[in-house]
């Protein structure tokens, strides 16, 4: 069993058959950018681009690419899917000034009779007369056999005929497709194996699905039973399920089976990009390799192993990948996984300060508030101005908006001891609360200073879910006061702030009373 260390070939066909996912589409100018990133900066080996005589525009993708590619150096990498049509998918090539049609036979005894309605002999005919006329005009040829794994199990001898009527017609590459995703690794490894061992002198390429969810392992059967070139896709595009994730191929057969590939792992990610905005299909979140999550640390236990010297890091580093490791904040958080953001973002912190903004911290996720490393700062700023007072607090608050209409609030507040049900109404939710907590407090004979300025802010880059700032300062009879709080909600940041002037003047009468 061929398990050495040996130069696996990496075909990437995101711009052909990545490109039957539903609802993509690339533009001309989208597949040239996308091209020239696989080969220039990810370095594959190979990319298959389009469909021969599909439409004037992937025509004209085509036809920049290959110019590209000729002044580049990488005349011959450039793979166009053509058909058994004798002539007419080979000049449509030779038009775009390609050099390589990957011929689409018919794999399965059952395509064969039941789509085309001929004979093993008749199909071959019609093949070698493209193949014949295609070598004649200087191009390569690669052939897929297409449905193969259900052809080989249902009808072996079909397959080994096609196989011997084609083996000396000066083809390439024999692509072996599990077409509908059906087998196992142990029935890749098997069928495969016979192929290899039956026709040792030939190149094949294997070319996975992943309706089951095997396609990577059914890569490393591939490897395993012999094949050295495997097809992929960015981001795991491809018809139903899609094909396999060029992500995860290269990293498994260089780290579990020890294969060296062309493939530059540094540009994984900000191709996957690419593709996933030219796409629209977007990467789950713990998508190995490509996803936003899969290098960050949510438990506290593992940023504590870490700070300890590395117990949660294993050989798929992010910076494999030109990523950067973090420490998820929320109420799984524990000193390690703060200490960890805190070094990020170049702070100090005294450990009794540590203890009050993991706290916040932890309340915070409990809430099912999302909170970044760009968040912490503004927690942090809270949290330290913060003081415990609680002569004022609130217990429940709603606020009701609509275009075109008032805005009303609805609370209910403690204030010393004595509960209060208090509405009001105004031109905004903050100016509603106002309302009614004016209403409340004036039964305590206190009334809020003046509104001097009303600043709100999330971090910088932040999106749309950030941690919401907001300072607040109060005209206090003469001199101005800031008050800050932090809240998923920007009008409830308001209100945070607008209680905390409250509890600072009520503790500062209560301590010295007039």
């Amino acid at each position: 069993m061929p398990t050495d260390s040996r130069t696996i070939q990496l075909m990437d066909t995101t711009l052909r058959d990545g490109e039957q996912t539903q609802g993509v589409s690339f533009t001309p100018t989208e597949k040239v950018h996308i091209a020239k990133a696989l080969l220039q900066s990810l370095k594959v080996d190979r990319i298959e681009v389009a469909s021969a005589r599909v439409s004037q525009g992937e025509k004209e993708a085509v036809t920049n690419i290959n110019q590209w590619a000729q002044q580049e150096g990488f005349v011959g990498c450039v793979e166009v899917l053509g058909f058994v049509d004798h002539t007419k998918s080979v000049d449509w090539i030779l038009e775009t000034g390609g050099g390589v049609i990957n011929l689409l036979t018919k794999g399965s005894e059952k395509h064969c009779r039941e789509q085309l309605g001929k004979t093993l002999a008749q199909h071959t005919d019609d093949v070698l007369k493209t193949v014949d006329y295609a070598l004649e005009k200087g191009l390569k040829v690669n052939v897929y056999l297409e449905d193969w794994s259900n052809g080989y199990q249902d009808s072996p001898d079909y397959v080994y005929g096609l196989m011997d009527n084609l083996r000396h017609s000066g083809i390439k590459h024999f692509m072996l497709p599990d077409t509908l995703g059906v087998l196992s690794p142990e029935e890749v490894f098997n069928n495969l194996s016979d192929m290899c061992n039956r026709y040792p002198e030939l190149q094949f390429d294997f070319h996975p699905h992943n309706d089951y969810g095997l396609a990577t392992a059914n890569v490393m059967a591939a490897v395993r039973a012999g094949v050295n070139s495997i097809h992929c896709t960015i981001n795991c595009l491809g018809e139903r399920a899609g094909n396999a994730s060029l992500a995860e191929v290269a990293v498994v057969l260089r780290d579990k089976m020890n294969m060296q590939l062309s493939i530059d792992e540094r540009h994984i990610v900000r191709i996957s990009n690419m593709v996933e905005n030219f796409s629209g299909k977007r990467v789950a979140a713990n998508a190995p390799i490509i996803g936003a999550d899969v290098f960050t640390q949510t438990a506290g236990i593992h940023a504590d192993g870490d700070q300890k010297g590395g117990l949660y890091k294993t050989k798929l580093g992010p910076e494999r990948f030109s990523r950067t490791r973090s420490y998820a904040l929320g109420k799984m958080s524990g000193k390690a996984s703060l200490k960890k953001n805190l070094e990020q973002l170049e702070l100090d912190l005294s450990e009794e300060n540590q203890k009050k903004v993991l706290e916040r911290i932890v309340s915070l996720g409990d809430s099912k508030q999302t909170i970044t490393t760009d968040d912490l700062p503004f927690i942090i700023a809270d949290v330290l101005e913060s003081k415990d007072y609680q002569h004022i607090k609130l217990l429940n608050c709603s606020i009701t908006s609509g275009l075109d209409l008032e805005s009303t609030a609805s609370i209910r507040v403690n204030v010393n001891g004595s509960k209060h049900i208090a509405s009001g109404s105004g031109n905004g939710g903050f100016d509603a609360f106002i309302d009614a907590i004016n209403k409340v407090m004036k039964l305590h004979h206190y009334t809020l200073p003046a509104l001097a300025d009303y600043e709100v802010r999330i971090p910088r880059g932040g999106h749309t879910n950030a941690l919401t700032e907001c300072v607040i300062t109060w005209d206090c009879g003469g001199s101005l006061r800031k008050t800050r709080a932090v809240h998923a909600n920007q009008v409830f940041s308001g209100i945070l702030a607008a209680l905390k002037i409250i509890n600072m003047q009520l503790h500062e009468f209560d301590t010295n009373p007039a």
